[in-house]
């Protein structure tokens, strides 16, 4: 019996051995482990040791928007609470009875616009030396296209952009932004090309502060008609809404008119019709047509460059949400406008409108100014735009994700830029006319531009508009719009005009669509008109 117990003694004593060396490995790894979390709890938070660098103040002063309820690491951090120092910015909130389509209404009175709802803003005098804002993007839900028409969102990215161009710190150094939440920032205010660092939920960015002080001078939405960034001698207008700041003569900026080809040699005579309408109106801007010139023959691509344009060849982008050989399937061709990287701004112009009158002027906007279509919805025939990289890659990869209303360049745009800005109808003026007792279709005299929808010039006879033989296209029909395009067309060199000439398959369809007419007897008798075109008698066989 002693025996069994004398030889359990070394069994107990090993046993207690391991038990006390496990105990003590257990207890270090529970210290080490308290250590590296007290050690966490004191880094900064990622975007501070971003932005800190960059500013050389003993104290960064941080206006926190839209923060309240929000479990935010911001006294985490040595640096940060040495250095950070923060204040709550008040405001309103705006009125829940607002919605998008009071400030983006189908119509305005042009020469006497109402008000726009109002978008309350902090008192600006008690934030004056912000180095940073710090924001939540209001959002409805965890899901990128939520809240891009919300109310509340936009009043957020107009306070924060605010407030930046209003800072007066020592200096005048560099201001930033800081975004979080599962919406991103608005675009269309801050730049893609200003973000200086993105992870996870927050966005820092360092923005170009004259591109963001023009962004807001304009009005809350298109309730108003946009207002020049620039007046015509090339002096920033910011002084009118800061009197403290002194205007400053600008460099004279890089701007172009441009229109894309790229399916078919359809709208040739167009772009060659667009070229010489800008050029009779004395333009000093560059002219560039972006053209598939795997698709477009040398031979009209000398005409083409012959009527003023500077070719950049292209490939043709797809829409996804278009029907295969539908007329808009390679619309979104037009994406590619954003890569003319050496213009600071361009204004696309779509081939089947022209010119009436200097529009140089409509250079003075920002991106994305156009004419309204219906709704809340831009015509995406005539656009500013400021070109970008980024902003093209951007594009180019939501095509897939964000869907298009009518599975054009249009409808996708559209859902891009939401917050966009109003020119004047008369830039782009849709021959259009839904009113039944209009019977004569006059256009006004005035306009700048002429937007040809439904049958083109170019594809009917000289001596009048087409689209009266048809009864489907009565509403785009109009004999004082369509002289307006042929007196372009006759003030065009002969070699020109060789692009413009009647094909056998243009003839036949207004032979056949001439001869229903008489059939039906319309009343405006457009088909009794004894045709006279010259270019009939050297016809094209196509």
């Amino acid at each position: 019996m002693a025996s069994k117990l004398y030889k359990s003694k070394p069994f107990t004593f090993s046993f207690i051995l391991l038990l006390t060396a496990f105990l003590f490995l257990t207890i270090n790894y529970i210290r080490q482990v308290h250590t590296e979390f007290q050690n966490e709890s004191l880094k900064n938070p990622g975007w501070f040791d971003v932005v800190a660098p960059y500013i050389r103040h003993e104290k960064i002063n941080i206006g926190l928007v839209n923060m309240d309820g929000v479990v935010d690491n911001i006294d985490r951090g040595r640096g940060l609470q040495r250095r950070g120092s923060t204040v709550k910015v008040h405001y309103d909130l705006v009125a829940d009875y607002i919605k998008w389509e009071d400030l983006f209404p189908e119509w305005i009175d042009e020469n006497s616009p109402s008000k726009c709802p109002e978008i309350p803003m902090p008192r600006f005098e008690d934030y004056k030396e912000l180095d940073l804002i710090l924001a939540r993007v209001p959002c409805s839900r965890d899901d990128e296209r939520s809240g891009l028409r919300d109310v509340l969102r936009l009043q957020v990215n107009l306070v924060v952009a605010n407030l930046l161009v209003r800072s007066r710190r020592k200096n005048n150094g560099p201001v930033f932004a800081v975004f979080t939440g599962a919406c991103i920032p608005m675009w269309e205010i801050f730049k893609c090309d200003d973000v200086l660092w993105h992870k996870g939920n927050y966005w820092v960015y360092k923005p170009e502060l004259t591109r963001l002080k023009q962004k807001v001078l304009m009005p809350v939405g298109t309730c108003q008609p946009a207002t020049p960034i620039l007046e015509p001698s090339g002096q920033e207008i910011w002084r009118k809404y800061d009197n403290k700041s002194k205007s400053h003569t600008l460099p004279q900026p890089r701007e172009a008119y441009v229109t894309v080809l790229h399916s078919s040699e359809d709208y040739v005579c167009g772009a060659i019709a667009l070229a010489q309408s800008i050029i009779q109106t004395n333009t000093t801007k560059d002219l560039v047509l972006l053209a598939d010139v795997d698709r477009i023959s040398q031979y009209s691509l000398k005409g083409l460059r012959a009527a003023g344009w500077n070719i950049k060849p292209i490939r043709r982008i797809r829409s996804p949400h278009s029907k295969r050989q539908s007329y808009n399937e390679y619309n979104y061709s037009k994406l590619r406008i954003w890569q003319l990287k050496d213009y600071d701004r361009v204004m696309f112009i779509d081939s089947d409108l022209i010119v009436l009158k200097n529009i140089d002027k409509f250079f003075n906007y920002p991106q994305l100014s156009a004419v309204g279509n219906h709704k809340h919805i831009f015509n995406s025939g005539l656009m500013l735009i400021e070109p970008s990289i980024c902003t093209f890659k951007t594009l180019l990869k939501k095509r897939f994700v964000v869907a298009s209303y009518n599975g054009g360049d249009q409808g996708f745009l559209n859902e891009m830029f939401p917050w966009w800005h109003r020119l004047p109808a008369k830039l782009n003026y849709l021959k259009y006319f839904n009113t039944i007792n209009d019977q004569l279709h006059e256009i006004p005299h005035d306009l700048y531009a002429l937007h040809f929808v439904g049958l083109k010039p170019w594809m009917c006879y000289q001596d009048y508009d087409c689209n009266w033989d048809s009864l489907e296209n009565h509403i785009f029909a109009s004999d004082m719009a369509h002289e307006r395009w042929w007196n372009v067309y006759n003030g065009m060199s002969k070699k020109l005009k060789q692009y413009c000439s009647l094909t056998s398959e243009m003839d036949a369809r207004i032979q056949t669509e001439r001869a229903n007419a008489r059939n039906a007897t319309f009343v405006d008798g457009h088909w009794k008109i004894k045709v006279k075109d010259p270019r009939r008698h050297s016809i094209l066989i196509s």
